[in-house]
């Protein structure tokens, strides 16, 4: 694929995307109303989830776009007397919203299953906490459209750790319960992370391999999509705890 056939459908990608996510959520917010009083903790914790991902990734995929609309990924901006580069200021912000995701969806299972947090729910939410200090290191260089590796991979550790550990518990429990949604969305959880791995570990060397976040970008659209379909009710339908 050409330089600029990959751009374009980067670009493509990129605001569709968006466009998904984000009616995704307003189509969450517009039947949260019908929502049994019993489920509501849980979907609230869904819909912020996603509100979170949907902001961070306005700043991530939506930066990209507009670099490319400046001429190249490489387009950066005046930010407190420095010049910063468009992509890693997008990339901190994705980095620090996908963070709190994982712990809203930590806070979904928990509600879903009425699981106590126990010990390893304790380390989820540490490996969050971990995370957050690493991305404050200045050894980050955030203001670079490619991130330095060692930093990359040491930010990214505590992050495999909750989004695996948090599809476990989902998984787990899902299987435990006959719960068939969830069941579907610790399988998604696991498929994105099946993608973006190789992305971590080479897209340095390697940098083709970047376009494998559009996979596991649709993962993430896909779990949005199952939620809203199996936990948000049309108005006037019956809902019990919904399994499938």
């Amino acid at each position: 694929m050409s330089e600029a056939a990959r751009m374009w459908v980067e670009i493509i990608f990129n605001i569709t995307y968006l466009i998904t996510v984000c009616t995704l959520v307003v189509a969450m917010l517009r039947r949260r109303g019908n929502v049994p009083e019993s489920q509501r903790p849980l979907t609230q914790a869904f819909i912020l989830a996603f509100a979170l991902l949907a902001l961070g990734d306005i700043g991530h995929v939506g930066f990209r776009v507009v670099a490319y609309a400046m001429g190249d990924l490489e387009a950066t901006v005046r930010l407190l007397g420095r010049d910063i580069a468009l992509v890693g200021l997008g990339a901190l912000s994705t980095a620090t919203t996908v963070t709190f995701f994982y712990v809203l969806m930590l806070v979904v299972w928990h509600k879903r299953f009425e699981r106590e947090y126990d010990w390893f729910g304790i380390v989820l939410f540490a490996a969050a906490i971990a995370r957050l200090v690493i991305m404050v290191f200045p050894q980050n260089e955030w203001s670079r459209t490619t991130p330095p590796a060692g930093w990359s991979l040491l930010r990214n550790a505590p992050l495999m750790l909750q989004g695996l550990g948090v599809a476990y518990l989902i998984l787990r429990d899902a299987a435990a319960a006959g719960d068939r949604t969830f069941t579907k969305i610790g399988w998604m959880i696991i498929a994105s992370y099946t993608f973006y791995t190789p992305v971590i570990l080479f897209v340095q060397r390697v940098p083709m391999l970047g376009m494998l976040m559009i996979p596991k970008t649709i993962a993430y659209v896909v779990i949005a999509w199952i939620g809203y379909r199996h936990l948000f009710p049309q108005a006037g339908s019956v809902s019990t705890r919904p399994q499938g």
